[in-house]
């Protein structure tokens, strides 16, 4: 069950992706819509990871130590 899942999520990125680099090269309407849908999800995201990347860092911080050195 989870390998359809995950097989399913994988043709979506890809199918996502490759509608990006159509609708660059002007491709039919619908292709500028899923594009922007697929850009739109990455940045969400990026900016997620970003998120979680500084609550580690700043947790990290407040242990203390010579971890940069």
């Amino acid at each position: 069950m989870i390998g359809a899942v995950l097989i399913g999520v994988l043709a979506l990125v890809v199918g996502g992706c490759v509608c990006v680099v159509w609708a660059d090269r002007g491709g039919p309407r619908w292709t500028r819509a899923v594009a922007a849908a697929t850009v739109g999800a990455g940045r969400v995201v990026r900016s997620y990871q970003k998120a979680q990347r500084r609550k580690v860092n700043s947790g990290s911080e407040t242990l203390g130590g010579d971890a940069g050195q």
